[in-house]
C-alpha cells in the first residue's frame, strides 16, 4: 500500500516541485499560462470526456450531487465556527468550500485509479467550478449577475459535451483522440502552475493558514461519510468522492480574492499553506481509500 500511495503522490509533488524550482530562478507569466489552460486545454478535456459516448454520464448523477453537497455543506458546517472565532466569512469560507479539484484533483485521481477515473474527476471538477463561479462570486459580491457563468469556456464545453453525449452523436475516433491529446496538456500544466504559485506563500498569517489546512479537508470528509452511504456510492465513485472531499483549497480562490480585493494576502495564506498541508492529509486519505474502499469494485 505504501508503494501505491507513493506512486500516486510522488508524480504530483514532483511536477509541482518543478514549477516551484523553475519559478524560483525565472519569472514565468503564470497568469497567461493559467488563462490558456482554463480557456483552451481544460475545456478540450471536459468536452472530450463528456462527449465520449462510451462514458455513461447518467451513472455519475449521484457523484455530482455528492460533490455539490460537500462544497456547499462545508460552508454551512464551518459558518458557526467562523463566527465564533470572529473571522471574516468572505475571506475564510470560500477557500474552505472551493477545493483544488483541477490542479490537484484530476491528476491525483488519474494517478491513483487510472484512466477509468477520468469521467468522475471531470464531473467533480465541473461541479466545483460551476459553484465557484456562481455561488462563490455571489458570496464576495452579491450583486454579481449569475448569467456571467454562461460565458465561461468550461461551461460552454460542458454544455456542448453533454448535448453530444445525450443526443447519441458519435464523434470520429481521430477527433476524440485529438481532443484528448490537447486536453491532456492541462493536467501537468495545472500541477506546474500550482508549484509556481507556492512561491507566493505568506507565512505572516500562518495561524489562519494552518487552521484552514485542517478544517478544509476535515469538513469535507465529515460530509463525505454519510453522503457515500445515502447516495449508494461504491467502488471508484466512492473513492473519487473521498479524495475530492479531502482536497485543499483551490488556487483560484486567491485570484478571485485579488480581483474583489477581499484580503488577498490572507486568502493566499489559506490556499498555499492548505496545499502544503496536503502533503500530510492526502497520504492518510489514500491509505484509507486503498485499504477499505476497493475502487476497482465499481
Amino acid at each position: 500500500m505504501t508503494a501505491q500511495i507513493l506512486a500516486t503522490l510522488l508524480p504530483v509533488f514532483l511536477i509541482a516541485g518543478c514549477g516551484t524550482l523553475y519559478g524560483r530562478f525565472r519569472t514565468p507569466d503564470i497568469r497567461s499560462i493559467n488563462t490558456l489552460n482554463m480557456e483552451l486545454f481544460v475545456p478540450m478535456l471536459v468536452f472530450a470526456v463528456l462527449a465520449d459516448g462510451e462514458a455513461p454520464l447518467e451513472e455519475y448523477v449521484g457523484l455530482a450531487l455528492g460533490g455539490a453537497v460537500i462544497v456547499v455543506g462545508s460552508g454551512v458546517l464551518l459558518w458557526p465556527l467562523v463566527k465564533w472565532l470572529k473571522l471574516n466569512p468572505k475571506t475564510f469560507l470560500p477557500p474552505m468550500m472551493f477545493n483544488n479539484s483541477g490542479n490537484m484533483g484530476i491528476p491525483l485521481l488519474l494517478l491513483a485509479f487510472g484512466e477509468a477515473a477520468l469521467p468522475a474527476a471531470v464531473v467533480l471538477f465541473i461541479v466545483e467550478m460551476l459553484l465557484h463561479f456562481s455561488l462563490g462570486l455571489w458570496m464576495l459580491s452579491p450583486g454579481t449577475p449569475l448569467w456571467r457563468i454562461l460565458r465561461m469556456p468550461i461551461v460552454l464545453a460542458s454544455i456542448a459535451g453533454l448535448a453530444v453525449n445525450l443526443a447519441g452523436v458519435g464523434l470520429p475516433g481521430w477527433l476524440l483522440e485529438a481532443l484528448h491529446m490537447l486536453g491532456g496538456v492541462c493536467i501537468p500544466l495545472l500541477l506546474f502552475a500550482l508549484g509556481v504559485r507556492m512561491l507566493d506563500v505568506d507565512f505572516g498569517d500562518w495561524k489562519t493558514g494552518v487552521l484552514g489546512a485542517l478544517l478544509c479537508p476535515l469538513s469535507g470528509l465529515v460530509l463525505a461519510v454519510p453522503l457515500i452511504w445515502l447516495l449508494g456510492l461504491s467502488g471508484l465513485q466512492a473513492a473519487a468522492l473521498w479524495v475530492f472531499a479531502a482536497l485543499p483549497p483551490a488556487v483560484l480562490n486567491y485570484l478571485v480574492a485579488e480581483q474583489y480585493r477581499q484580503e488577498p494576502h490572507k486568502v493566499a495564506s489559506l490556499v498555499l499553506i492548505g496545499n502544503l498541508g496536503a502533503l500530510v492529509v492526502m497520504p492518510v486519505v489514500l491509505a484509507l481509500v486503498f485499504g477499505y474502499v476497493h475502487p476497482a469494485a465499481g
